[in-house]
């Protein structure tokens, strides 16, 4: 019944469109209400102390370093790297517009501003040089996907924190599969290319351009490298990193690049304010909706009727990721680890998977939801850059969405991609 209750007013206000937030707090204050003797105090208790968390610092700071990456002149550089790299090959406009939201994944941590900062550039110049308007736009929109998978991750560190796991094994485990994801989308590009007759963007570079587009980016380039060294050299905690990850940011923008000003700095901790609070206040209610779950022992009651519905891991596997997958469709990444890491976590541990690898299927499933409609807020701001329509570019993505969920079945099936890294260093 406490399971009826909670799911049913969860999903008819998702339904109404309200804000995530209140949509996890009415449902599980109600479901207490009416199902059991625990006070709504709790509510409001396991709220703020579920913020009371020094992991939780990782993400305003991470999503202040992208703003100011963005705003300080790392973009352009990016992609002059990605086109001296990758521009001569049939299709490499494409290529270079993923391989540039690969570079930038390893900054930002989120897919739309990925999609936002390299599709600014991208969008029209793969336009310019005679490429399908809904292609250009679909395939940015499908690369920015890997905004969430390469570290550091914004949902990694909210799965990390309601899932109890470290944050730097996570972001160890986003990096292979994240370039996977780049690969398969490159493959994608050079087909269409080759279908459409789209031409390179220049003849094979010599060393010496290769040379100078590395250098101009080195900078911008040394900020994963910050970041995963830092961690796992054991200088600082993730959290640190990312404070570091927004000084070296300062630095860089204003210093080196010298394009960013004290207006951009504004602007740039205007929209982290914005996004952060917004965020925080999803998490605070998640975790009182986590806590209501436990102690009605709903993700229990669900593991026992998934793993008696579906014996073979392999196919509760299955349905997971196709649950996962429709889930994503409508309901944005963040909120959707929130949610649904309680309820699923405990399940797949039933079968012996490591939660660190399920952090990255759950991961993944949802950046799907990016590209599918009617949610895909890639695709919403892919759309707003190009001036296509969400039509035309939700037929243009098709082939991207194909290869992304090939991929998804790669990892879910053989652990070594997302593990075998980790276990190595380890």
């Amino acid at each position: 019944m406490e399971a009826v209750i909670l799911f049913s007013i969860l999903i008819i206000t998702i339904a109404l469109s309200i804000p995530i937030g209140i949509t996890l707090g009415l449902s599980t204050a109600l479901a207490m209400y009416f199902t059991s003797d625990i006070p709504l105090l709790m509510l409001a208790q396991k709220s703020v102390t579920g913020l009371d968390s020094f992991p939780l610092l990782a993400i305003p700071f991470f999503i202040l370093a992208g703003a100011l990456m963005c705003g300080g002149g790392i973009s352009r550089r990016l992609v002059n790297l990605a086109e001296a790299l990758v521009g001569f090959i049939t299709g490499g406009l494409a290529m270079v517009t993923v391989l540039a939201c690969m570079f930038f994944a390893a900054i930002s941590g989120s897919g739309p501003a990925t999609v936002s900062a390299i599709g600014s550039f991208m969008i029209p110049s793969m336009k310019e040089r005679k490429y399908d308007a809904g292609f250009a736009a679909a395939i940015t929109a499908a690369a920015g996907t890997i905004g969430v998978i390469i570290p550091p991750s914004i949902p990694f560190v909210i799965y990390c924190v309601v899932a109890q796991c470290s944050i730097g094994d996570m972001f160890i485990a986003g990096i292979v599969p994240g370039i996977i994801i780049g690969i398969a989308l490159m493959v994608v590009c050079y087909g269409t290319a080759k279908k459409r007759h789209y031409l390179s963007v220049s003849e094979r570079p010599r060393f010496s351009t290769v040379w100078k587009a590395f250098k101009d980016a080195f900078w911008a380039l040394l900020v994963p490298v910050i970041i995963l060294g830092g961690i796992y050299g054991g200088i600082f905690t993730p959290t640190e990193a990312a404070v570091v990850a927004v000084v070296y940011s300062v630095i860089i923008g204003k210093f080196v690049y010298k394009e960013l000003d004290a207006k951009g700095i504004y602007e740039c901790l205007r929209t982290t304010g914005l996004i952060n609070g917004a965020t925080e206040f999803m998490i605070g209610l998640s975790m009182a909706f986590a806590s209501y779950l436990a102690m009605a022992q709903i993700p229990a009651h669900i593991a026992d009727w998934l793993t008696g519905f579906a014996h073979n891991p392999i196919v509760l596997l299955l349905i997971i990721n196709i649950f996962l997958l429709i889930i994503g469709c409508f309901v944005d990444n963040i909120a959707a680890v929130i949610i649904l890491t309680p309820i699923l976590l405990p399940v797949v541990k039933t079968i012996g998977i490591d939660p660190i690898h399920f952090g990255l299927i759950i991961t993944v499933n949802l950046a799907c939801g990016f590209i599918s409609p009617p949610y895909g807020i890639n695709l919403f701001v892919a759309s707003a850059i190009s001036g296509e329509s969400i039509e035309s570019i939700s037929k243009s993505i098709l082939p991207s969405f194909i290869a992304m969920v090939l991929c998804l079945m790669l990892f879910t099936y053989f652990p070594v991609f997302s593990l075998g890294l980790l276990n190595f260093i380890r």
